[in-house]
């Protein structure tokens, strides 16, 4: 036989552990795909190949092997999410069934499934994880081709909700007095007062640790392992740091005298071991009367982002690298976060000082813009 120009020999087999009768039909076999275009030495390669390969090639077998792979390098937060879509959405339609076997239309009944219960982003975050097993048993030997993505376009378009943030500069000097009249406790209302004026991510502000503040040089340094980044950046990343204004300065030596005896800032009631569960400034804010819908905690992020930019002209490199975004130059290369801080420095003390005149009601504009 010749491939490429060059004689290539495939081997049958020896006599008599292979008879004559196989030998004749493997060589008939050899000399069809031949005429058909096939390599059969090359298709005889991918066999020993698939050979290698874990016999077992049902769908959960195949999940599984590549969710163990994949594991090392997620979040928990995201191999919870991963191994529930399997376990939950996945699994109960095809566990058992060979993953080659499986046809688009079963999948999209599957997916469709999770539509039918309102939850159209988990439907396609769903589809996604079926996408990445599929695309791993293809590259295992285990099935022909990826068969979700025949069904992408059949689902129900999802168009992700921001959160409520407001960016009225009238309505957010009436939330930051309202804030500051709080009367549930000191602990939360020097949490809800500290989240609009340092804008950080709300599980990063409610678990912040003592030992991460310098209250002299008004710096507050968050570990890179309680950042929201993939497992690589939080054992191996820089923290990220952020400047703190002399308000939040004073607020933070106020409360050091109610919990600076214990490890973390806002210690919850049932356990002093335990920060403040994600519920309670949302709860906070809903007994305020800012209900999910009107303003969200994490919201404040796109509060302070969207005003700076538009009413103080602050450089959105410099926003983004205090909201501990990826900040990359014009050839995708990331910026160090420290660079900018002395600019964020002076930036948190004019949004920190902003935040002041609008609880006096001064120095308003009205503004409307919407939040990205």
């Amino acid at each position: 036989m010749y491939a490429t120009g060059k004689e290539t020999r495939l081997a049958l087999g020896s006599y008599p552990d292979v008879s004559l009768t196989a030998a004749r039909k493997a060589r008939d076999a050899a000399k069809l795909n031949k005429s058909e275009g096939r390599d059969p030495v090359q298709l005889r390669k991918v066999e020993k190949l698939k050979a290698t390969t874990p016999d077992a090639d049902t769908f959960k077998v195949t999940a599984l092997e590549w969710y163990e792979m994949k594991l090392s390098g997620w979040s928990s937060h995201y191999a919870i999410r991963e191994k529930r879509n399997l376990e939950k959405d996945l699994f109960p339609h095809f566990a058992a069934r060979r993953i080659g076997d499986i046809q688009p239309i079963e999948l999209l009944a599957a997916v469709r499934a999770v539509e039918e219960r309102g939850t159209l982003d988990v439907a396609h975050r769903v589809l996604t994880t079926a996408g990445q097993v599929w695309r791993y048993a293809v590259a295992t030997g285990r099935a022909g081709r990826d068969v979700s993505a025949d069904i992408k376009g059949a689902l129900t378009p999802h168009h992700g909700k921001h959160f409520a943030a407001i960016t009225d500069p009238v309505k957010l000097g009436e939330l930051i007095r309202i804030v500051r009249s709080y009367q549930g406790g000191p602990i939360v209302r020097a949490a809800l007062q500290l989240a609009p004026m340092l804008f950080q991510r709300p599980g990063e502000l409610r678990a912040a640790a003592w030992a991460e503040f310098d209250l002299d040089a008004a710096l507050w340094t968050i570990p890179a392992a309680r950042m929201k980044r993939r497992v690589d950046g939080k054992k191996n990343g820089d923290p990220h740091l952020v400047p703190l204004p002399t308000q939040a300065v004073e607020i933070l030596r106020r409360l050091h005298t109610l919990t600076g005896h214990g490890t973390l800032l806002f210690p919850g009631e049932r356990s002093h071991d335990r920060p403040i569960s994600d519920n309670t400034l949302r709860a906070a804010l809903l007994t305020l009367g800012y209900g999910p819908d009107k303003q969200s905690v994490h919201g404040f992020r796109a509060t302070a982002r969207t005003m700076l930019a538009e009413i103080h002209d602050v450089d959105p490199l410099v926003i983004e690298a205090q909201l501990a975004h990826a900040v990359k130059d014009a050839n995708g290369r990331s910026y160090n976060r420290t660079t900018y801080l002395k600019h964020r420095a002076t930036m948190m003390q004019q949004w920190a000082d902003y935040l002041d005149k609008l609880a006096k009601g001064a120095d308003v504009i009205p503004f409307k813009a919407a939040v990205s």
